[in-house]
């Protein structure tokens, strides 16, 4: 494959990186940018142990606390002991809270991406995300 294309996707996976970190920033008023990205992964995997926030997000554990702390603080998550193993903590979403303040600040960005992949056939759109999917993983093989 010549290089053009790679270069031209290339940029546009920088510009849609640039894009997201951006709109993240005041996404809510209550949280960062890694707040809410905390959250995501969270809706994501689903429960965590904060070691496990650790691994997938590469902080420390010490500051996997800081943010489930701002997140519990916020109304967003919460500490609860795992029903398997009563010695682990887990980090659950409050997901109707979650739903109901962040959720809404989203709507214009699935609206868009709804439109958008109107002009794509299903295989096309399949293709896409299968081309992400191998990406994100490439970047981050523990990621979904």
């Amino acid at each position: 494959m010549s290089e053009e294309p790679i270069a031209t996707i290339a940029a546009a996976l920088r510009r849609y990186a640039a894009a997201v970190i951006l709109a993240e920033e005041g996404a809510s008023p209550r949280l960062n940018r890694s707040d809410v990205q905390f959250l995501n992964l969270l809706e994501l995997h689903g429960s965590l142990t904060p070691g496990e926030l650790a691994k997938l997000s590469g902080l420390t554990t010490g500051s996997v606390t800081g943010v489930v702390d701002r997140l519990e603080a916020a109304g967003y998550a919460r500490r609860e002991r795992d029903p398997a193993d009563r010695r682990k903590v887990v980090v659950s979403v409050d997901r109707e809270r979650v739903l109901r303040d962040i959720a809404p600040l989203y709507d214009a960005r699935a609206r868009g991406l709804e439109r958008i992949a109107e002009d794509y056939t299903r295989e096309q759109l399949d293709l896409i995300a299968g081309f992400l999917g191998r990406f994100v993983a490439e970047l981050r093989p523990e990621l979904p």
